[in-house]
């Protein structure tokens, strides 16, 4: 009898630890569903950012697109406004590195 009540508490301490070992599998599984799901809605947002960005790059591309053709048919209009296309010219190059130094410093 001894014996056997002997191997009745090895087998109650083997389930107390495996019941442990359990919950302890229990709350990781739990954390790395919570992480899964952060992650899809993480996911889910940039998807939907790069998206209304697509839109926004192709407004911009219609913008430009118009404004190269305007500076062209300036181009090809004649000498007369050689001195509008060279202000023209020297204006964009300007606005270009103001907008480039004020970008720059919103992100620093």
């Amino acid at each position: 009898m001894a014996d056997w009540r002997g191997h009745g508490a090895v087998d109650d301490m083997l389930d107390a630890e495996n019941k442990l070992l359990a919950d302890n599998l229990v709350s990781k599984v739990s954390r790395l569903k919570s992480l899964a799901y952060d992650i899809d809605k993480e996911a889910e947002e940039q998807n939907s950012y790069l998206d209304g960005m697509g839109s926004n790059f192709l407004s911009a591309t219609g913008l430009l697109t118009g404004s190269v053709k305007r500076f062209s048919s300036m181009v090809r209009s004649g000498r007369e406004n050689r001195k509008i296309l060279c202000y023209v010219s020297v204006g964009l190059v300007l606005v270009f590195f103001v907008l480039y130094h004020l970008v720059s410093r919103i992100q620093t």
